[in-house]
C-alpha cells in the first residue's frame, strides 16, 4: 500500500480521535463570527494508517502527544523544519519490526568484508544511475561513468564514487553552469537538499520497518550521524531526486532557487516516483521496502545482493 505524504506549511491544530489525525485551523477555530456549522465542516480527518511521511513546516503548529505516539506506532516518519523551512529533525519508531532484536544482532555482527561488498554494490549502482541520467539529459559523457562503475572493487578503495560525483555534478546541468554541489551553494542546491531530506526520511522509515538500525552504516561512519545506514542506502536513489530537480528547473525557469510552496509540493512527490527493481516498476516508497528487506537478508547470509533500483533510458 502506498502511504500518503502530508505537508503542513500553515498554522494548524493536530489532534487524535479514533486513530484519525484531526486537523483544525486556528484562524477558523478562533473566529467567533463564523457559524459553528462552518467550523465543523472545515475540520479534516485522516486515518493515521494511511500516512507514511508527515512534514511540519510552521512555527505555529500545535501537535498533541497522542498524535505523535500514534504516528510512530504506525511507523510514520515525522519531519520538522527550521525557521528557513528546511527539514532539520526526524522522528522514527523504535520498535518497527517483530524480529528487530534478531536483525539488530545480525547487523551488528556483519563482517567487514561483507560490508565492503555491499558498499561495492551500492556505489556501482549509484554510478550507473548517474550515467543514465546524464545520458537522458544529454549532458557530458555517460560512458565515462559506465566505465567507472565496472571498475568499482570491494569497498571502493579507488574512490570511484567521489570521482564519478565530481564529473557528474560538473556536467548534469550543463558545463556552462559551473555547478558545484554544496549544501550552502547556489541554485539548485536548496532544491536538492530538500529532496534528499525527503528521500532520507523515507529510507530511514523503510529500515526501521525491516528491523534494522539506521545508525549503523555499511560505509558511512560518523559518531554525530544517527542515520549512517540511511545515507548509505539512499545513494542509488539520489539520481531520481536529481532527475526531478532537472525537470523542475525546466518547468520553473524563473524560480532561481526559491524554495516556494509549489516547489516543495513537487518535491514531496518523491515517495511516489516510479522506479524499477529487477524489471518490476513500483513507487519509490515501495521499492525502498524491497531494498531494506534484501539488506536484512544479506546480513543474515540468506542473500548476497541488495535490491537496488536501475534507472533506464
Amino acid at each position: 500500500m502506498i502511504k500518503r505524504t502530508l505537508y503542513f506549511g500553515n498554522p494548524a491544530y493536530l489532534s487524535l480521535s479514533n486513530k484519525q489525525l484531526v486537523v483544525k485551523l486556528p484562524e477558523v477555530e478562533g473566529n467567533k463570527q463564523l457559524h459553528e456549522t462552518f467550523k465543523k465542516e472545515s475540520v479534516a480527518s485522516i486515518p493515521i494508517e494511511d500516512i507514511g511521511l508527515m512534514v511540519l513546516d510552521h512555527s505555529r503548529i500545535t501537535i498533541t502527544q497522542a498524535v505523535i505516539a500514534e504516528l510512530l506506532e504506525n511507523n510514520v516518519a515525522l519531519i520538522t523544519c527550521d525557521a528557513s523551512h528546511h527539514p532539520t529533525g526526524l522522528l522514527l519508531n523504535l520498535d518497527g519490526n517483530t524480529l528487530q532484536a534478531k536483525r539488530f544482532m545480525h547487523q551488528i555482527e556483519a563482517s567487514q568484508p561483507l560490508k565492503k561488498q555491499l558498499w561495492q554494490q551500492t556505489t556501482k549502482q549509484k554510478i550507473l544511475n548517474q550515467g543514465v541520467l546524464l545520458e537522458k539529459q544529454r549532458q557530458g559523457n555517460a560512458q565515462m561513468l559506465y566505465n567507472m562503475a565496472k571498475q568499482v572493487r570491494s569497498g571502493d578503495p579507488e574512490n570511484f564514487e567521489g570521482r564519478a560525483a565530481a564529473y557528474y555534478w560538473a556536467n548534469l546541468f550543463g558545463v556552462e553552469k559551473n555547478f558545484i554541489r554544496d549544501r550552502e551553494g547556489l541554485h539548485p542546491n536548496s532544491w536538492l537538499n530538500y529532496g534528499y531530506a525527503i528521500l532520507r526520511a523515507n529510507v530511514a522509515r523503510a529500515l526501521v520497518g525491516s528491523g534494522l538500525l539506521p545508525t549503523l552504516g555499511i560505509h558511512h561512519r560518523n559518531q554525530y550521524n544517527a542515520y549512517c545506514l540511511a545515507d548509505d542506502l539512499m545513494e542509488p536513489y539520489r539520481p531520481y531526486v536529481d532527475q526531478l530537480v532537472c525537470r523542475l528547473i525546466a518547468q520553473y525557469p524563473q524560480a532561481q532557487g526559491e524554495l516556494s510552496t509549489q516547489i516543495k509540493q513537487e518535491l514531496l512527490q518523491i515517495p511516489v516516483l516510479d522506479v524499477e527493481i529487477e524489471g518490476n516498476k513500483s513507487p519509490l516508497m515501495v521499492a525502498l521496502q524491497h531494498t531494506t528487506a534484501s539488506l536484512s537478508k544479506c546480513y543474515e547470509g540468506k542473500e548476497k545482493k541488495i535490491k537496488y533500483p536501475q534507472m533506464n533510458l
